[in-house]
């Protein structure tokens, strides 16, 4: 079994080219960590490239795949390739999937407007995907969603969902003109509590200090907010983004 002992080998280096956008958008690959997001990615359709494991460890049998090749690496260069403090031993190097053409004209969407916080953005898709969403559009200035921080905290949810980037003002002409109702997320608005559950919606989400943006708000059918009965300014954007989703969607 041969074991890269040295960061300076190319092929860790173009690996770890992929923490950065550039390098993902570039070579259309992406970096996972853990036994449990490689197992959610082989549940799905993400094709996976390579397996890295830590020179420890075996290759699950459930893992094996005559077309995925293994790569063992020794710790110090494992804890150079991940981004976590304590790797678990396993990593590996997937394909970013075909972009998704979400059709808009029937169903439940979450739409997200400028989330800069990878752990945010992740902790939203997972929410969605757990409440059952049809499909998630991701607007501009949004953190990217193959980010490592985004993908672990999705655990996995990412690899079940579509998720799409677009204009969100074109998905908002797209929803309308298919009477999709879109609700915006504002203090200007209606308590989320006294709109009923919808068959189908959409729902806006905005960045986590300005909101979502003024044209977009303008564009809805209705805005709501979550009342704050304590002290605290705001809610975390993903625990609000939970309590409308699981609102709207009916439980």
């Amino acid at each position: 079994m041969d074991v890269i002992a040295s960061v300076q080998n190319p092929r860790i280096k173009a690996w770890k080219k992929l923490h950065t956008k550039k390098g993902r958008d570039k070579s259309g690959l992406f970096f996972i960590e853990g036994d449990h997001l490689i197992e959610e990615a082989i549940r799905s359709a993400i094709t996976i490239k390579e397996l890295i494991l830590e020179e420890n460890q075996s290759l699950p049998e459930a893992w094996e795949d005559p077309e995925v090749p293994v790569v063992w690496v020794t710790q110090p260069v494992l804890n150079e390739l991940c981004e976590t403090e304590t790797p678990q031993g396993f990593a590996a190097v997937c394909e970013k999937p075909p972009l998704v053409n979400l059709p808009l004209d029937d169903g439940r969407f979450l739409f997200i407007d400028g989330v800069q916080d990878p752990g945010n953005l992740g902790a939203m898709i997972r929410t969605a995907e757990a409440a059952g969403i049809t499909g998630v559009v991701i607007g501009d200035g949004t953190v990217d969603v193959y980010n490592g921080k985004v993908i672990r905290s999705t655990q996995g949810s990412l690899f079940h969902i579509p998720v799409q980037k677009m204009d969100l003002e074109e998905a908002v002409e797209i929803c309308k003109e298919a009477n999709v109702p879109v609700f915006g997320t504002s203090l200007q608005g209606s308590t989320f509590n006294a709109l009923e559950p919808q068959d189908t919606f959409a729902l806006i989400m905005g960045n986590e200090g300005s909101g979502v943006r003024a044209r977009l708000l303008e564009m809805t059918d209705q805005n709501l907010y979550i009342p704050i009965y304590g002290k605290a300014e705001s809610l975390n954007v993903a625990v609000a983004c939970g309590i409308v989703l699981y609102h709207l969607r009916g439980m």
